[in-house]
């Protein structure tokens, strides 16, 4: 964990905005080595303590565990008579809202029960939330030692389970998929009185909205007016066509831009708590980056607050959802046409989904080692996307004649995890892995990132000196990881560059910067600082991601398309699993994924409903 007198380093000089958002990277931080410690601690080796006495035999009363959970420690409070678990209580966490804990699917609300029911330990991880999980059932380990017994008896213990039976669903509307464009179609579809079934592969909802900031992009809306910024779906849609060029169609992302206020204020009926709007970068305006309540900044985690309500609106409407329960067919009638799905449960069950419409929302694939060797930069990139995230959709959709696009580009992010330097508009130089300058360090982060692949580089390095102005900056410059050297010369042989390469780099924008003129990169006067000090740095920058591009090729109604530009009748695609479209290869800024998985999920709803009404 960071040293908390390191952050105070810094935290004297940051405004509250700044403080707040270092404070986030301290936690986001914290977490990745609370993670790894986890790891290590579960597979250590070591010979277990003997048991004082069996586990069903322990020392009546009261007693309190912790371990380490995804953010931080989870304390429980566990009650013993003298031969069993009497109850089990949570009192303590700072999980993730809509991972951790927040729904009656997540760990903090479904072990601790499961925990008296079974008397065992033995209790299967829940998907999309297994730090978390292994965090209560430790924590309750611990409990069960003070207690005189031996966790590892209970650990052993055979947790009963419901026997595992096929099922058959008749419904109006199947969805694959139950993150933000799932539930989304959910809802609208429900509310319009169909019968609707989500399959959710996970054990949780969300998918890769609830580990993102939670941020939503709009135009022209009352939260952009109260913070006094004038927009429209005009300029919303030239930035974007900016940025992802002739891979856009035209068509979709205009209408995408033309109902962005009308699906937040939707977004805003159905519970989430939209707090502000913030700048897709400093250097950008207007600002039209929604916050939902506690976000901002670069942060993750505040997903949930979208989830969360999103999920309970479609249960209050009727609508049903299965857990741990993967799509892997479509299935196909005596016709020819789209009837529902197959689905497989991880218990080994097949569930049968007889369905009028099929709307396909299962994500991206992230994690599919095959799709992604496509981008060398992201083989090995950090990622929040769910392991659950490897392209079921397409992978279904195409047995049937779907037509997929496989883009070139990816969502990457260059970052310094150990300060966070990458993801704060530090202006400093940056050059990749042969010690060359590639573009214009001052603009947003993923067009830093596109930049610098552009060069064949999988990672780059952030090279300062003590007068680099950056908050972050300086405080990464305290870190013992940090490569440092009294000489660019002695840095070159740490980073294993070109020693005359970087030399000449760092000349080169020295003297540009004494010019005051970035006529290489156009970088703005202002942040041209020289690299100069009596010690040299080297940040090295990881990538990290979490959405493809791409994916399903669907029309101006979601509807998926065939190879020859035609609809598959009845089957719809919302959401990552069909990007085609809306991205070109450079993300263009915070909340278009999800704001299109918004958008694509009621607009898949409203045309598979009217279709069911004919």
């Amino acid at each position: 964990m960071l040293h908390r007198t390191a952050y105070n380093l810094i935290a004297k000089a940051l405004t509250k905005k700044e403080e707040d958002i270092m404070k986030q990277n301290m936690i986001k931080l914290s977490s990745l080595l609370m993670c790894a410690a986890l790891a290590l601690s579960l597979g250590a080796c070591s010979k277990p303590a003997e048991p004082e006495t069996e586990a069903g035999s322990y020392t009546a009363g009261t007693y309190t565990g912790e371990a380490a959970g995804m953010k931080g420690p989870i304390v429980v409070e566990v009650t013993f008579t003298d031969s069993e678990i009497k109850e089990v209580k949570v009192k303590e966490h700072n999980e993730t809202f809509g991972i951790g804990y927040g729904m009656t699917t997540t760990p903090i609300e479904v072990l601790p029960n499961e925990i008296v029911e079974t008397q065992s330990l033995n209790l299967d991880a829940i998907t999309g939330a297994t730090i978390t999980s292994a965090a209560v059932k430790s924590a309750v380990a611990e409990a069960v030692k003070q207690a005189g017994a031996d966790p590892e008896v209970l650990k052993a213990v055979p947790a009963v389970k419901d026997e595992a039976k096929d099922e058959v669903y008749d419904v109006d509307i199947v969805i694959a998929g139950g993150g933000v464009a799932g539930l989304s179609a959910g809802i609208e579809a429900a509310a319009q009185g169909a019968k609707v079934l989500i399959v959710e592969k996970q054990g949780i909802a969300g998918g890769t909205t609830s580990r993102s900031g939670g941020k939503l992009l709009a135009s022209g809306t009352s939260w952009q007016t109260a913070q006094g910024f004038d927009d429209n779906p005009e300029l919303m849609f030239e930035y974007l066509k900016s940025v992802g060029g002739d891979l856009l169609d035209d068509a979709k992302l205009m209408e995408f831009c033309n109902e962005s206020v009308a699906n937040l204020d939707w977004v805003a009926e159905q519970g989430v708590p939209v707090q502000d709007v913030e700048a897709i970068h400093s250097s950008l305006t207007p600002w039209r980056v929604h916050n939902v309540e506690g976000g901002g900044g670069m942060t993750n985690g505040h997903g949930g607050q979208i989830i969360v309500p999103l999920l309970d609106k479609f249960l209050a409407l009727g609508g049903e959802i299965i857990y741990n329960t993967a799509a892997d067919e479509l299935l196909v009638d005596e016709n020819g046409l789209v009837s529902g799905l197959h689905a497989l449960k991880s218990d080994g069950s097949n569930v049968t989904v007889n369905a009028q419409a099929t709307i396909l929302a299962t994500g991206g694939f992230f994690q599919n080692k095959e799709l992604m060797s496509r981008y060398p930069a992201a083989v090995n990139a950090n990622t929040s996307a769910p392991k659950g995230n490897v392209g079921d959709g397409l992978k279904m959709a195409e047995k049937v004649g779907a037509d997929v696009f496989m883009s070139n580009g990816v969502h990457i992010v260059f970052c310094n995890f150990a300060s966070g330097v990458g993801i704060n508009e530090e202006a400093g130089l940056i050059v990749n892995e042969e010690g060359k300058r590639f573009g214009n360090e001052y603009t947003y982060q993923y067009h830093v990132a596109k930049n610098l692949m552009d060069t064949g580089s999988v990672k780059g390095y952030y090279i300062a000196a003590e007068n680099d102005p950056n908050k972050t900056v300086q405080y990464a410059l305290t870190l013992d990881s940090t490569l440092k050297s009294d000489s660019i010369e002695g840095l070159v042989e740490l980073m294993g560059v070109d020693a005359e390469t970087l030399r000449a780099t760092v000349d080169r924008y020295n003297e540009l910067c004494a010019a005051g003129n970035d006529e290489d990169f156009n970088k703005p006067a202002d942040k041209m600082i020289p690299v100069e000090g009596t010690t040299y740095y080297a940040l090295e920058m990881k990538p990290a991601g979490s959405v493809t591009y791409g994916g399903l090729v669907t029309d101006l109604d979601s509807r998926v398309l065939d190879k020859e530009g035609k609809p598959i009748d009845h089957l719809y695609a919302a959401g990552e699993v069909a990007f085609t479209g809306f991205f070109g290869e450079e993300y263009p800024c915070c909340g278009m994924a999800i704001s299109t998985g918004v958008y694509m999920g009621r607009d898949a709803a409203r045309i598979a409903v009217a279709e069911l009404k004919k």
